[in-house]
């Protein structure tokens, strides 16, 4: 039989409608992003940060950059989902809590270090790529996080990225993947549109 996990995954639809009167705490908004970072990274970098745009103020700035679409102000926040150009030397830093909990033998950061060197270091479309990815799959854990607590949400790609890092102050190592508006869902929203059949999209070999 279907388990509850996914039973919620297939049952998530993308909400193009929001009750503009629903609010989130921060620390709901902050339960959200918690779950939404133990989505996978390359090396564990953890390349991403989620800004949580909340505000109605926030909110009007970023919809005027954002193909004034209603959703970023009526869903209770928008968030702006960043992803990192990796920096290797980064690397010990973001695994020395492994080591201090047990889990990573402390002879593995520095092989992993210089294969995340080997990697990435002056390799700039490889790290968009990947920032692109770590952005992505942890907008994605947040989408299932949010349906699992009953909200609605929408991935959006509709806006101007220039226009974004400099009215939110995104750092010189940031790339607005997308942004993902989240909040309680009308009932007028469509049902999930029907998926290509799995035997076009799937191939043995």
């Amino acid at each position: 039989m279907t388990n509850d996990i996914i039973k919620s995954i297939l049952s998530r639809t993308t909400t193009n409608l929001y009750d503009p009167t629903f609010t989130l705490s921060d620390e709901k908004i902050y339960e959200l992003v918690k779950i939404a970072t133990t989505a996978p990274t390359s090396f564990n970098f953890q390349n991403w940060r989620f800004i949580a745009v909340r505000t109605a103020e926030a909110k009007t700035r970023l919809r005027k950059i954002a193909w004034d679409q209603p959703k970023i102000t009526e869903a209770a926040v928008t968030f702006i989902i960043c992803g990192q150009l990796i920096d290797y030397r980064l690397l010990p830093e973001r695994l020395t809590p492994a080591v201090e909990m047990g889990i990573m033998p402390v002879e593995m950061m520095s092989i992993l270090e210089d294969a995340s060197r080997g990697l990435y270091f002056q390799q700039p479309q490889r790290q968009r790529d990947e920032a692109v990815r770590s952005g992505s799959i942890g907008a994605t854990a947040l989408i299932y996080a949010a349906h699992a607590l009953d909200l609605g949400s929408t991935p959006m790609i509709g806006f101007d990225a220039n226009a974004v890092t400099q009215e939110f102050s995104l750092s010189d190592n940031e790339i607005p993947v997308l942004l993902l508006a989240v909040g309680k869902a009308l009932p007028e929203n469509w049902p999930q549109k029907p998926r290509r059949p799995v035997s076009d999209v799937l191939d043995f070999i």
